[in-house]
């Protein structure tokens, strides 16, 4: 069974979309059982889309608050993207258009947000409603940092995909 959306159109079991923001593409992505999924939960993700600047942002800030543990995700990411001996690190270089003088800072608002996989079944407090996957030169390296958010918008976790 399907249900029809405003936003999204006819939701099945999937939709996909490229969305321009900040100078780049981002594949969004809903994965919804019709029968699985709220009216108000579809709303909260197509309002979800048309915000994803502000949410890219809040999570950029929060990656840096992960930078003083060095076990953090964040870290983990950073430092192996950074390494001088990766296989990709001169397309890390030319991917990082920021030279302030701070690597990991200019490295995270250098990072691709690549895709947000959205899922409006899970939208209870602390299940994962949305995960956006963040790549540093993201053609040429297959690591990845991904943050997944709950329906209120509060994290619930960040892992390095490497």
């Amino acid at each position: 069974m399907s249900m029809e959306h405003d936003y999204f159109g006819l939701v099945g079991d999937y939709w996909s979309e490229d969305v321009e923001y900040a100078d780049q593409r981002v594949e969004v992505v809903l994965d919804a059982d019709a029968d699985a999924v709220s009216l108000a939960a579809l709303d909260t993700a197509a309002t979800l889309i048309g915000e994803l600047e502000l949410v890219d942002d809040e999570l950029r800030s929060l990656f840096v608050t992960q930078l003083d543990s060095a076990s953090s995700p964040v870290a983990q990411f950073l430092g192996a993207m950074l390494d001088a001996d990766l296989d990709e690190a001169d397309e890390v270089d030319a991917a990082i258009g920021r030279d302030s003088g701070d690597r990991q800072i200019d490295a995270l608002r250098s990072m691709s947000l690549v895709r947000v996989d959205l899922r409006p079944d899970a939208d209870g407090p602390g299940d994962v409603f949305a995960e956006f996957e963040y790549g540093l030169a993201p053609e040429d390296t297959d690591e990845r940092l991904v943050a997944t958010i709950d329906v209120e918008r509060e994290i619930v976790d960040v892992r390095f995909e490497g």
